[in-house]
């Protein structure tokens, strides 16, 4: 499966699509890019007059580059025409350094395993200066609805 079918296959569209790019997948690993646009709504109010991405939503870039395209790679053979559903099931992430408006980061997602649905990831997401701005854990369900 090609880098380009994996993220048509991401059960998202914007604005909640948090992937712009994969750099490379494979069975054991995934590296994404994604950029923060500055005139994201959630930039208005967190914080004022020096605004930074909000923890959250580092987490779901982590999420979506780590679980959901790892995931649909590991699914490619049985992927039908349908979307896999995708849901997180937990987190552990250490945050280090803030991600300002329209900055690019670049995460990278090492799959700790894969069995019965579940996948868990160790992830790693860096700033535009290539600095950990924050990593950690993060598993999810995968779930094929092809037979659906």
């Amino acid at each position: 499966m090609t880098k380009e079918a994996v993220l048509h296959y991401l059960p998202y569209a914007p604005p909640f699509l948090f992937v712009d790019e994969l750099e490379s997948i494979d069975e054991e690993k995934v590296s994404g890019i994604y950029t923060f646009k500055a005139d994201m709504p959630c930039y208005q109010g967190h914080f004022k007059g020096r605004p930074i991405t909000p923890g959250v939503l580092l987490t779901e870039v982590m999420a979506q580059t780590g679980v959901a395209c790892l995931g649909i790679y590991l699914l490619r053979e049985q992927l039908g025409q349908q979307l896999p559903a995708v849901a997180m099931t937990s987190t552990q992430i250490d945050f280090y350094l803030p991600v300002l408006p329209g900055e690019t980061v670049k995460v990278q997602a090492e799959k700790i395993y894969f069995r019965f649905g579940k996948l868990k990831c160790r992830v790693a997401l860096r700033n535009a200066a290539g600095e950990l701005a924050c990593e950690g854990i993060i598993a999810g369900m995968i779930i094929n609805n092809a037979h659906e």
